[in-house]
C-alpha cells in the first residue's frame, strides 16, 4: 500500500507498526550444492507502517528471524522518524550487541532495514533507486542454479532456458559431496559448456567444498572450458587459501556471501582474496551496509556482485558504480515471482528498476498464506 505524503507530513510520521512472518516454499526438485542439500526455502517478510503507507522488505533465513524482529528489533524502531533509516539501522545494530549479530540476527536486521527504505521511498513518492541515486537504468544478471542433484537432462534444460532468454552468463554448482566427486564435477562443467556454447560465459560455485590444491587441480583439468568465475573454491573463511587459488587460476575468484559486517568484507579485500566481492543485502544488514561495503570495495578497485534475492537487490544495485551483476538464483526467482506482483523475467540478461514508488513490488498476501509457518 502506498500513500504519498508531502515532505512536511513525512517528517511528522513515525513508525507505528512492525509486522513479520515466515513463509516456507518447497523447491520444485531436490536441490544441493557442494556442501548442503535442501528441499524448501524460507522467506522472512517484514512490513513497516507509517501513517497509511507500508514498506516491505525480506530476507531468506530461518523462521526464528521472526522472533528477532518482533521481540528485539520492533521495540527499537517503533516510534522512530520514518525518514531516518540510517539512524534506525545504527540503533538496531547497537541493540543486538550481546545477541551475536552475524547470522540470523543480521538477517532480521536486513529485513527491517530494507522494508524501512521501501517505506521511506513510498512516503516521498519516489522509486527507491531514484531516492538512493541511480547510476544505471539496467542491471545485468547471471543465471544461477545447476544444482548437484540435477541429472544431465534437467541441467541441460535449465541452461538452455537461460540462454534462450538472452542471459549471457550462467553458473552451476560443483564441489559435490565436499569435493569427493571431482570426476562428476568435471563432467558437469564439460556438459554445461557443450550446452551453452562458446558465446555464453560459464561460472562455477564450489561452496567451499575443495581444499586449496584440489581447487587448483580441478580448474586446471577444465582449463579448455574457459570457466570465468570460480566462486568459493575453498571456504570463504580461508582468506589465504582463496588468495592462493586466485594467484593460480585464470578465472575470477569470488566470495563474500556470508559477510554480515563491514569488517568481514574489509578483511577479505585487505587479503586480496577475491577478484569480485559478493555481497548479500538480505544478510549484511540491508542497503545501508551494502553501500558502505561497495565503497570499501571501490577503494580496493574491486567490483561487487549481489548474492541471490535479485529483486531485493535491484534498486541498490542500480545505484552502485562498481557493480558487476546480480545473481538470478533459481530458488529465489521462483519465490519472488510467485509471491510479489512486479517481479521480472530477466529477458536479455538484465533487470530494470521499476518506476513505481519504493522498490515497486507488492506482496501477494493471499497467495502467500498457504506457505506461512510463523
Amino acid at each position: 500500500m502506498t500513500a504519498t505524503v508531502t515532505r512536511h507530513q513525512a517528517l511528522d510520521l513515525g513508525l507505528r507498526d512492525v509486522q513479520a512472518g515466515a513463509y516456507t516454499v518447497p523447491t520444485d526438485a531436490p536441490e544441493a550444492d557442494g556442501t548442503l542439500a535442501w528441499d524448501s526455502t524460507t522467506l522472512v517478510l517484514v512490513q513497516l507502517r507509517a501513517g497509511d503507507t507500508v514498506g516491505t522488505g525480506w530476507t531468506y533465513g530461518p523462521a526464528s528471524c521472526v522472533d528477532v524482529v518482533s521481540r528485539r528489533l520492533a521495540p527499537v524502531v517503533r516510534g522512530r522518524d520514518a525518514l531516518d533509516v540510517t539512524a534506525g539501522y545504527l540503533a538496531m545494530t547497537a541493540a543486538v550487541r550481546n545477541d551475536g549479530r552475524p547470522g540470523l540476527v543480521s538477517m532480521a536486521i536486513s529485513a527491517v532495514e530494507t522494508a524501512w527504505w521501501d517505506l521511506k521511498a513510498r512516503l516521498l513518492g519516489l522509486p527507491l533507486h531514484r531516492l538512493l541515486g541511480a547510476v544505471r537504468h539496467q542491471v545485468p544478471v547471471y543465471g544461477s542454479g545447476g544444482f548437484t542433484t540435477y541429472d544431465d537432462a534437467r541441467l541441460a534444460a535449465q541452461l538452455r532456458g537461460w540462454v534462450s532468454r538472452g542471459i549471457p552468463r550462467v553458473k552451476i554448482k560443483i564441489g559435490e559431496d565436499h569435493g569427493r566427486r571431482v570426476d562428476r564435477d568435471v563432467a558437469r562443467i564439460r556438459q554445461a559448456r557443450k550446452v551453452i556454447g562458446a558465446g555464453t560465459e560459464l561460472y562455477v560455485d564450489a561452496n567451499g567444498g575443495y581444499g586449496t590444491k584440489q581447487a587448483v587441480r580441478v580448474l586446471d583439468e577444465v582449463r579448455d572450458q574457459d570457466v570465468r568465475w570460480y566462486e568459493e573454491p575453498v571456504s570463504s573463511d580461508d582468506l589465504a587459501g582463496l588468495r592462493r587459488v586466485r594467484d593460480a587460476v585464470p578465472a575470477d575468484v569470488t566470495a563474500g556471501e556470508y559477510g554480515y559486517t563491514l569488517g568481514y568484507f574489509a578483511s577479505m579485500l585487505d587479503a586480496q582474496a577475491v577478484d569480485c566481492l559478493q555481497v548479500d543485502v538480505s544478510r549484511c544488514g540491508g542497503f545501508t551496509e551494502w553501500l558502505r561495503v561497495a565503497a570499501v570495495a571501490a577503494a580496493h578497485h574491486v567490483d561487487v556482485s549481489g548474492h541471490c534475492a535479485p529483486h531485493l537487490h535491484l534498486a541498490v544495485a542500480a545505484t552502485t558504480p562498481n557493480l558487476r551483476h546480480l545473481e538470478w538464483f533459481h530458488d529465489h526467482v521462483r519465490i519472488e515471482q510467485l509471491l510479489f506482483d512486479g517481479a521480472q523475467a530477466a529477458d536479455g540478461g538484465v533487470l530494470q528498476p521499476l518506476d513505481a514508488p519504493g522498490h515497486g513490488l507488492e506482496w501477494r498476501a493471499a497467495d502467500a498464506g498457504r506457505y506461512r509457518v510463523a
